[in-house]
Formats: C-alpha cells, sequence, structure tokens
C-alpha cells in the first residue's frame, strides 16, 4: 500500500473526490499537484481547496512557457493533425503532466501517482504510458477503474457525505465534459455524445461564431524562423506570446471551431467539438512557409511521417524512442522553414496571399515563368522525362492489361 500519492488535482468535483477516496481507501497523504497550462483558471482557490482537504504539500506551478516551447511548438513543426482534423490539444498536454507527476514524485518521496482520467478515454493512456517511460516503477492508481461509483449521482452522493463542495449546473445547462489549456478546449459528453445532434452555439466559450465575426477582413504577417513562428507584424515574442496572440486574433475572427467523431486509442468512436484558433492559423502558416523552402522530397516525406507522429501523440507515447527519433529528423528538416507568410483572416477562414524567404526560398521565377530565357529549363527535355516514366505503363498496355 502507498504511504504518499500524487495527485493531478483540478479542483473539480471529479478530482476533489479522488482526492477523499484516495485519502480514506489507502489512508495515504496525498500531494495536490495543479498545472498551469493555460487553462485560465483560479489557481489559488484550487490550492485553498486542496489544504481545506487535507493537504500538506501543494504544487500549482506555471507551465505555460514550457508547455507552448517544448511540446506545442515542436509538435507544429511537422503540422501535425490526428486523423486529418485533430489538432491535439489534449493530447500534447499529457506527457508535461504525466512528467511533473513523476517529477513531484520523485521530490517528495511518494511512491505512486493518481489521475482522474477515466478507464473509457485516451488520458488514462497517456498518463500511465508517459509515467512508465519516466519512472518505470511507479505505482498509478486509477480511482476510475477501481472504485464503486457508477455514476454521477453516486458521486455526488460522496461528495455530500464528505462534505465536498459540489458545483452544481444550472437546470437545463448541458453536462459537458470540458478540457482547456493554452492551445484548445474541448467539449465531449452530454448531449454531444448523439453524433446527429448538433452543438449549441452557446456551448461555444472562446472562438465566436463565423458569422458574428468582422464583416471587414485582417491581414497579418508571421515571421518564421526554423520552423518556429517568432513574430507577427514585425513583433517578436516568446512561444506563448506569440500563440496567445493567434488565439486572440482567430477568436475575433471566428476561426478554429471544429466538430468530429475520432477513434479512440482504447477502441471507440467519440464525438468532440474542440475550439483551436491560435493553432488553426499557426498551422496554415507554416505550411505555407514550408511550400517555398522544403525540397520537394523532404516536404513529401514530412507529410508522409506527419499521420505517425500525429498518432503517436494521439495515443499517448509522446517519451517514446520512435518520437524522438522523429522530433530530431523533423527538426533537422526544419531548419531552413524561415521567412514570412501573410495571412487574410475573415469570418473563419484563413486565407494565405503571400510567403517569402530571402535565404531559403527554393521558388525560381525565372525558371517557372513561361516566358524563361534563362536557359535552366528546356521544354523538350520533358519529353524523354514522360517517355521514361511511361515504360511500364506502355508495356503493361501492350500485353493487354487494363487496371
Amino acid at each position: 500500500m502507498p504511504k504518499k500519492i500524487v495527485l493531478a488535482y483540478s479542483g473539480g468535483l471529479d478530482t476533489s473526490i479522488i482526492l477523499r477516496w484516495l485519502q480514506n481507501n489507502y489512508n495515504a497523504e496525498v500531494v495536490a499537484f495543479t498545472a498551469d497550462i493555460g487553462q485560465n483558471e483560479d489557481l489559488e482557490s484550487i490550492s485553498k481547496k486542496a489544504a481545506r482537504m487535507g493537504c500538506k504539500e501543494i504544487f500549482v506551478e506555471n507551465l505555460v512557457e514550457e508547455f507552448t516551447r517544448d511540446f506545442v511548438f515542436p509538435m507544429f513543426r511537422i503540422n501535425a493533425l490526428y486523423e486529418g482534423e485533430y489538432l491535439l490539444g489534449t493530447s500534447i498536454a499529457r506527457p508535461l503532466i504525466a512528467a511533473r507527476l513523476v517529477e513531484i514524485a520523485r521530490e517528495t518521496g511518494a511512491d505512486a501517482i493518481s489521475h482522474g482520467a477515466t478507464g473509457k478515454g485516451n488520458d488514462q493512456i497517456r498518463f500511465e504510458l508517459g509515467a512508465y517511460a519516466l519512472m518505470p516503477d511507479i505505482q498509478i492508481i486509477s480511482p476510475w477503474r477501481e472504485w464503486e461509483f457508477q455514476s454521477r449521482e453516486d458521486l455526488i452522493a460522496f461528495a455530500e457525505q464528505e462534505r465536498i463542495p459540489v458545483d452544481r449546473r444550472a437546470s437545463g445547462q448541458a453536462d459537458y465534459s470540458m478540457d482547456a489549456n493554452l492551445l484548445h478546449i474541448s467539449y465531449e459528453g452530454g448531449e454531444l455524445e448523439d453524433p446527429w445532434s448538433a452543438p449549441p452555439n452557446s456551448m461555444w466559450r472562446w472562438v465566436q461564431s463565423p458569422k458574428d465575426a468582422p464583416n471587414e477582413a485582417q491581414i497579418i504577417e508571421i515571421e518564421f524562423e526554423k520552423g518556429n513562428a517568432v513574430a507577427i507584424d514585425g513583433v517578436r515574442g516568446t512561444p506563448t506570446e506569440i500563440l496567445k496572440r493567434l488565439n486572440d486574433l482567430g477568436a475575433k475572427h471566428g476561426i478554429g471551431r471544429i466538430d468530429i467523431v475520432e477513434n479512440r486509442y482504447i477502441g471507440m468512436k467519440s464525438r468532440g467539438c474542440y475550439e483551436t484558433p491560435g493553432g488553426t492559423v499557426l498551422i496554415k502558416a507554416h505550411r505555407a512557409m514550408e511550400s517555398i523552402t522544403l525540397d520537394r522530397e523532404i516536404a513529401h516525406l514530412m507529410q508522409d511521417l506527419m499521420p505517425r507522429y500525429a498518432k503517436l501523440i494521439y495515443n499517448g507515447y509522446w517519451w517514446s524512442p520512435e518520437r524522438v527519433a522523429l522530433q530530431q529528423i523533423i527538426d533537422d528538416c526544419q531548419g531552413v522553414v524561415s521567412g514570412t507568410v501573410r495571412l487574410e483572416l475573415y469570418k473563419g477562414n484563413v486565407l494565405v496571399t503571400g510567403r517569402r524567404s530571402e535565404r531559403h526560398s527554393m521558388y525560381d521565377e525565372a525558371i517557372v515563368s513561361f516566358d524563361d530565357e534563362s536557359g535552366a529549363y528546356t521544354q523538350s527535355d520533358a519529353a524523354g522525362f514522360i517517355k521514361l516514366n511511361a515504360l511500364r505503363l506502355r508495356v503493361a498496355a501492350a500485353r493487354g492489361r487494363s487496371y
């Protein structure tokens, strides 16, 4: 039986119940850990609540810059999208939290860690794969897989029994499960479990409806250095400052809402709605920057690797050797992805209207032009190129094969 447990604590109903359940069920000291990754919560009140519930050691840490610099930006260097749409806002936060849980366990002499992820979701896998990769002998307690509670009513009854404050939703308010950080807000559960049920406009908390966005387009320029956005309209900033500014711009112009059904690693399909304003703008700009700076085969290699990389993050393998190896390849290829992209933001749309790179552009107007007189490209050479590539097709056709 563990004597001290580090709990990933949000201060909400579920993790507050988990905190008390761990104290009662394991007769253990619980260390509360809350990560500030840009979710805009009252962290002081969370800390006070943990103290009232008997936690002697409480860690409330600002990890926003580390989150953006070391997790979000590396992911965007390969334009990672899970199943072509999901910008991995929840997935990319979990390896950082898992790493800090393990570090705090070492610092405090704890012999176990715990989390509030359910037994049906992806987060249990992400937290636990990360923890085992960094501390193979750590004990992990997942209350949702162990306790007797079967419903929200069971949780509320236990909270009332243990005098844990319950944040009751207003009558008629949807019962969504939400996750928020600097990159996104996600919504699952409640009426969204019906994939035919349209999400109400009142659900969205961040990105305004494109219908209500300004009637005037906004032009911005994003500067990149080695694959990372470093300035907006000539104003440089840290990764966090850049992402915050893009979030503001994207949300203002109705950019970044999606409604998808995704395939969870655990085996089921799940419907989720996401708001990712800055990330949606950033990935569009980054791809435009790559379009003129990357060699063709390197660009295609990145496109081939991207789904594998995205799936690794979604499935919880950030701390795996294969993700680290892929990151090295990605970052080596990003050395030339430097320059400026011009974008037009308008009513939910991000349009690329210009891209330039003085040092690294591989776009040659003289070669591309129909009026090329440089001698760099002879059009008649294309005939031989086409015939060589058509050889296998011609052989097959001559033998009567059809496909």
